[in-house]
């Protein structure tokens, strides 16, 4: 069995801030459809509050295609 990206499936990205001393700030950027969409979501949030902490998430639609376990 092989998992394949779907090419016909576009990727989305997010991502969270997790700057913060006792808490997490917790604004997200939702689910965006290119790096620099993201790149460009991060820059803007970190320019408004000066946050510099995220976590990404990439997430992409597989195919299982069959075969052998290698």
């Amino acid at each position: 069995m092989t998992a394949v990206v779907d090419p016909m499936t576009l990727p989305t990205f997010a991502a969270v801030c997790v700057t913060g001393e006792d808490h997490d700030c917790g604004a997200t950027s939702g689910e965006l459809h290119t790096e620099d969409e993201l790149t460009r979501w991060i820059a803007e949030h970190c320019a408004e509050t000066g946050h510099d902490f995220y976590h990404r998430t990439t997430r992409a639609t597989l195919r299982a295609e069959p075969g052998a376990w290698q």
